[in-house]
This record gives structure tokens, C-alpha cells and sequence, in this order.
């Protein structure tokens, strides 16, 4: 992703560099998710059955995002305590719900 300097942006988006002048706490909540990077709780959060939260914790094992101890554990704690025993369900617009509606 490239980085935009304000002049730019705002010449090139007239109208939404305006929205986010005039509305601070939308700008708050969007460089609240900068950067962000889901991890495993957060894929595992929108697993419906324990089945499908080990079969994603197989698929974060072979990428490399989980190491083998981690990728064990998880799957030890989701066949003894559930995918909703870890987190709880997040549904559909989550996100949106959380950092970008209600400003």
C-alpha cells in the first residue's frame, strides 16, 4: 500500500478529506485499525463449529503463522472448551460495527 501525503489526498478527495476534517472521532476510529493484522483468536471468532476452528487452526499451522506448539494448544483448548469457550462469536460488519458506525 502506498503512503499519501494530505495535499494529495485531499486533491484527489475533495469530499471525504472534508467529512474527515469536520467528523474527528471518524478519523480516530479509522487509524484505530491501521496497521491492524487479524491473528488466530480473531479468524477463530468467526468459526460456527469446533471443526471448522481446528481445520483453521491447520491452515494458520501449514503458512507458518502458528508454530507447531501453538497450533496444539489452540486445537487442545477448542476439544475441551469449544471455539466459544476461546471467543466469542463475531458476526457480519463486527468491524464495521465496531470502528466505523455511530460517528
Amino acid at each position: 500500500m502506498s503512503e499519501w501525503n494530505l495535499e494529495d489526498f485531499e486533491k484527489v478527495f475533495p469530499h471525504l478529506s472534508g467529512e474527515l476534517r469536520s467528523r474527528p472521532q471518524l478519523r480516530a476510529r479509522v487509524d484505530a485499525l491501521r496497521g491492524f493484522m487479524p491473528g488466530p483468536i480473531d479468524y477463530l471468532s468467526r468459526c460456527s463449529s469446533n471443526e471448522e476452528a481446528i481445520s483453521v487452526v491447520d491452515y494458520l499451522l501449514e503458512r507458518g503463522e502458528l508454530t507447531e506448539r501453538e497450533a496444539e494448544e489452540l486445537k487442545s483448548r477448542i476439544r475441551s472448551e469449544g471455539v466459544r469457550g476461546l471467543v466469542e462469536k463475531r458476526e457480519e460488519g463486527y468491524y464495521l460495527r465496531r470502528f466505523g458506525s455511530g460517528v
